[in-house]
């Protein structure tokens, strides 16, 4: 939701914009219900194209799916247009629930408004509604929200992390080969065939086919996010830029992905271009993402390669010099190493707002919990660890946003976000704790004999764990 503001809605407080965003969804629901009580515009009007390997969804929660190379070779928009995602089109205006859609059905039977509410009630997906419901599924459509990984090319070995997504993992284990857990984490053999990530020197259809379309799908485009990989790095983010700024478009949301943990010569390639595309009316919002977990020395290790400290300087530059039409979003991702630190972080997050934030919420940030692999996830903690959760929403609470201090504090809804982090974190996975903890111990053993890491030196609070999840590791 924050990720979409817009600035001519930068006078109204974050509750309103909640508020609002529910209200949305709730009033979109019988219009929805009127086409079928399965109907989502997503599987229209969204799709995330990774074109690596060929995949793609049309949100976050279905499991990708494998693009057709003869389709694509004779109509592009096959790559949003799949036989796969129509015939889930056509299931739905029946009003069938596809099976891949299971995460929002399961919170529509426990009684709430889910994802195909809220996502159909966005401007974006909303304004085909008339002619979406009048379709028979089987139709080619043009989205206008759009997700895009050209390449796995990336400087970076996050712990949880695959070949699929960088480069650098790659690299790893096809010279050291799986990581001894059980079963082996990344093994070279199981990338392979649909699954081989293509290396950026060699040719790729599906990214060929993507420059094809892209003429077609860029005057309905509404919102444009490139991710990676690592998107500083890649040619095709460029090519986009150029693109843009030879062909404005003044309603376009322009999202980037970036562990922006890049050197000079390429931060100062990028930044330009952004200070370019956020001058006249190139386009509505530049919105740029940035992961990143934790602080210090504990970030750097959870994200094997990162320099936190050139991080944070490129943080700071681009919010000095880009003062106008974009925002700022961390990623802080949720998992069993990203607690230390983590109240730093939040203290330099609320230092950025009242720095850079005047009359619009320019500095955001995001929780999502990580699921896999399994031995990074909060649940395998001891429960005393939420205490570190605790600490954060204390220190948020002590600094709420408040009329007479807009844009300088928390919102309501940020500690929520952080409250359901650590209710998840303490509800029963369904899993063998036991081997997740092993699991634990095997990977990051293997991770400090491979990429000469310490991970008592780096997380001395944790020795207790570690130890435990060795005593299990050896059992």
């Amino acid at each position: 939701m924050n990720n979409d503001i817009k600035g001519d809605q930068v006078e109204e407080t974050g509750d309103a914009l909640v508020s609002k965003f529910y209200s949305d969804a709730q009033s979109v629901k019988p219009l929805l219900d009127s086409v079928s009580p399965s109907f989502c515009l997503a599987k229209w009007q969204q799709v995330s194209l990774h074109l690596t390997t060929g995949h793609n969804n049309s949100c976050y929660h279905p499991p990708l799916h494998q693009v057709s190379l003869d389709d694509i070779k004779i109509n592009p928009s096959a790559l949003h247009n799949t036989d796969h995602k129509k015939q889930q089109r056509i299931m739905m205006l029946r009003g069938e629930r596809p099976k891949e859609c299971s995460y929002c059905w399961a919170i529509e039977d426990a009684g709430n408004l889910s994802d195909r509410q809220y996502r159909s009630a966005e401007p974006w997906a909303i304004k085909d509604y008339d002619s979406i419901k009048k379709m028979r599924g089987h139709e080619d459509v043009i989205p206008s929200y759009v997700e895009v990984n050209f390449s796995n090319l990336c400087n970076l070995q996050c712990s949880y992390c695959s070949p699929q997504f960088s480069s650098s993992w790659g690299t790893e284990v096809a010279e050291h080969g799986a990581f001894p857990t059980n079963p082996p984490h990344n093994d070279p053999e199981y990338f392979k065939g649909s699954r081989r990530p293509i290396p950026i020197k060699e040719a790729n259809p599906y990214v060929d086919a993507f420059w094809e379309w892209w003429p077609t799908l860029y005057p309905k485009l509404e919102h444009f996010r490139m991710t990676g990989g690592e998107p500083l790095m890649d040619k095709n983010t460029y090519k986009v830029f150029d693109y843009v700024l030879t062909n404005p478009k003044p309603n376009l949301h322009l999202n980037v992905t970036s562990n922006f943990s890049q050197e000079p010569r390429i931060f100062n390639k990028y930044l330009n271009y952004v200070k370019a595309l956020c001058a006249g009316d190139n386009i509505e919002h530049f919105m740029q993402y940035v992961s990143l977990d934790c602080w210090g020395k504990q970030a750097e290790y959870s994200r094997h390669g990162l320099q936190f400290d050139l991080v944070w300087e490129n943080v700071i530059r681009y919010m000095a010099e880009v003062p106008y039409k974009n925002s700022l979003t961390f990623i802080v991702t949720m998992h069993n190493l990203s607690l230390s630190n983590q109240a730093k972080l939040l203290g330099q997050i609320l230092e950025l707002r009242k720095q850079f934030s005047q009359t619009y919420q320019r500095v955001w940030f995001d929780t999502p919990y990580l699921r896999q692999p399994y031995w990074q996830s909060l649940q395998i903690l001891p429960r005393e660890y939420s205490n570190s959760i605790n600490d954060s929403i204390k220190f948020m609470q002590g600094n709420l946003e408040t009329a007479s201090n807009r844009f300088h504090g928390f919102k309501d809804y940020e500690i929520q976000r952080m409250e359901r982090v650590r209710d998840w974190m303490l509800s029963p996975s369904g899993r063998d704790v036991m081997q997740d903890r092993a699991n634990f111990y095997r990977f990051f053993n293997a991770h400090d004999q491979r990429r000469g890491t310490d991970f008592l030196k780096t997380f001395p609070e944790m020795t207790e764990f570690w130890n435990e999840c060795k005593n299990h590791a050896k059992k």
